[in-house]
């Protein structure tokens, strides 16, 4: 696990994007996971600023979205498909047939459930898979407690998860959904490389124990422990509960330009 510590929000969005760029160039049709919140929207900028500039085309990747509520009809707003797509894909270039998500609408949840984790197997599995954190240590909706080997599957959300969400409700709670279908903590130990984004202060014991701490349940990121090649991208302030801060930013600092993320 690699702990790259940047006071700027758009810097860290540009080594996420840089990521991302190097695997397109090396493989125009990539499988990327995308994550939903605000944490990866500086990677999105930063994808599509490339494409724009004529740097980047993304047209032949093809994105997995880590989650969907249940029970938000198709083009709600608010659903996670959507999000997407206004945030990274529409505005990238990627046809909508390339950009996959759980089908939180359907009537057969497991169905849907194991229909996704067979898609995502068969398009080759996820290249780079963009994660942010939340602040109880959920990673996509695996709450605290989450099984360590779950795959795709639906999952009951807390309160708290709700309250950090009902920013994309109208500031309301109660109007956020209380289940998902959800990638799951096994599923995503499956990409070849995870890129996690965590801001402010309000993250900092999340990331603490995603980097420093035991591998529980209790915190669903401590997973990402076992996964070989795992990029931590944090601000000053997502840090500062970090016993060995100085040493990460030593590390990186003395990291030969050749090597990357």
């Amino acid at each position: 696990m690699e702990v790259v510590i940047r006071p700027d929000h758009a810097d860290l969005g540009r080594l996420a994007g840089e990521v991302v760029a190097r695997l397109v160039g090396e493989r125009p049709r990539a499988v990327l996971g995308v994550a939903t919140g605000s944490s990866p929207r500086p990677v999105y900028a930063d994808l599509v600023a490339r494409v724009r500039a004529g740097s980047l085309d993304l047209s032949g990747v093809s994105t997995f979205s880590l989650d969907e509520y249940v029970g938000l009809p198709e083009g709600h707003p608010s659903s996670y498909r959507a999000e997407i797509r206004r945030e990274l894909t529409d505005l990238a270039g990627i046809p909508p047939a390339q950009v996959h998500s759980p089908h939180g609408d359907a009537e057969d949840l497991p169905a849907a459930a194991a229909a996704y984790e067979s898609l995502i197997a068969q398009s080759g599995g996820v290249d780079v898979q963009l994660l942010g954190l939340g602040s109880d240590g959920h990673i996509a909706f695996n709450e605290p407690g989450s099984s360590l080997a779950s795959r795709t599957r639906i999952k009951t959300l807390t309160r708290r998860t709700r309250e950090d969400n009902a920013r994309f409700f109208d500031g309301d709670a109660d109007a956020v959904p209380t289940h998902c279908l959800t990638q799951g903590l096994a599923t995503i130990l499956q990409a070849r490389h995870v890129v996690l984004l965590a801001m402010g202060e309000g993250k900092a014991r999340a990331v603490a124990e995603l980097v420093e701490g035991a591998v529980s349940a209790r915190w669903p990121a401590t997973v990402l422990q076992w996964h070989p090649h795992v990029s931590v991208l944090i601000d000053e302030a997502a840090a500062s509960r970090l016993e060995l801060a100085g040493y990460y930013r030593e590390a990186w600092a003395n990291k030969p330009d050749w090597q990357g993320l």
